[in-house]
């Protein structure tokens, strides 16, 4: 059971570093209020759970950016096993 993600994309935000799978951390920069955010885990069977700065986030849904960092994490839980990504936003 994988609790990877295979796809993870903010918008049309950069990512840095690149997405890899194998990663967790990542930061973006934007001038945007909102962007929408996709995250597909690996396996089918997953849950994929989005939260930005403690608001719960539907999946393929809109985070609103407050000025500064924005903290998104992203859970993927299978069975026993969970990843947690993390991504920061800095709005300007």
């Amino acid at each position: 059971m994988s609790a990877s993600l295979s796809a993870l994309a903010i918008g049309t935000l950069t990512l840095t570093p690149e997405f890899d799978p194998d990663v967790t951390e990542y930061t973006a920069a934007t001038t945007n209020s909102t962007n929408k955010i996709t995250a597909t885990a690996e396996d089918e069977g997953a849950t994929v759970t989005i939260e930005s700065d403690d608001a719960t986030i539907a999946a393929d849904g809109t985070a609103t950016w407050e000025t500064g960092e924005n903290v998104v994490t992203i859970t993927v839980t299978n069975g026993e096993a969970e990843e947690v990504y993390t991504v920061t936003v800095t709005k300007s």
